[in-house]
């Protein structure tokens, strides 16, 4: 099984790849859901580390119903991604009525190529999941990750073990949300390729005229023992 860690700095990138995990995701501002990396955080990751590495495509937290500008920001940051070497790239957008924006998607995978397109999870949010994700194998997409439609993973997994067993064929379904070592190993027994976690621990809480701000860092030792659940 191979774990993708959802990695928020170069310090988390980093501890992924020194704990052995397969791949990251890397994104900032992860307590909003992720947004795109930085050019810097992008650049210092790819050019200093060789974990296969997929960026997140998202302007901005919030909604996943996106204006032209925002779509050319997106469109800009896959190509800025290809160039610096990312191994794939994960994005999605809906429509006002929370489904699959065909078209718009359709250009992100075909800008995305010859990379892996990982459909996010704003697919937890669509409300018919049998013609959405069909919609997703249809236009290509390699894989989607989601937790079956609930607040984690485990929750969802009666979903998710449904269209991994209707759709693996077809698309690889990613499992993320709330995985840690206590329960990965139910997503291997139940025959998933993937999962997806953080592994994070908090850093430090701060507060100012900003608000409460925490400070997170994907943490070696819990990625150890993740990869050890899953062997």
């Amino acid at each position: 099984m191979l774990l993708e860690i959802c990695a928020n700095s170069f310090a988390s990138a980093l501890n992924a790849e020194k704990a052995g995990a397969h791949r990251i995701e890397i994104c900032s501002e992860l307590q909003a859901g992720g947004i795109t990396p930085s050019y810097g955080l992008l650049k210092l990751i790819t050019s200093k580390l060789t974990i296969d590495t997929f960026v997140l495509i998202r302007p901005r937290s919030g909604n996943f119903v996106y204006s032209e500008q925002e779509f050319e920001i997106m469109k800009e940051n896959i190509i800025f991604s290809k160039e610096m070497g990312c191994k794939g790239i994960v994005s999605g957008i809906l429509d006002t009525n929370n489904e699959i924006d065909e078209k718009r998607t359709s250009e992100l995978i075909k800008l995305s190529s010859p990379l892996p397109f990982t459909f996010h999870r704003a697919f937890d949010l669509v409300k018919n999941t049998e013609l959405e994700i069909q919609k997703l194998i249809t236009l290509g997409v390699h894989r989607v990750l989601t937790s079956g439609k609930e607040k984690s993973a485990e929750k969802g997994l009666n979903l998710l073990k449904k269209m991994n067993e209707k759709y693996r064929d077809k698309i690889t379904i990613l499992p993320g949300g709330g995985i840690s070592a206590s329960n990965a190993a139910l997503f291997k027994k139940e025959g998933f390729l993937e999962i997806h976690s953080s592994a994070s621990k908090k850093m430090n809480t701060e507060s100012n005229y900003f608000g409460t701000v925490t400070q997170t860092i994907s943490d070696g030792s819990s990625i150890k023992k993740i990869l050890q659940a899953i062997r």
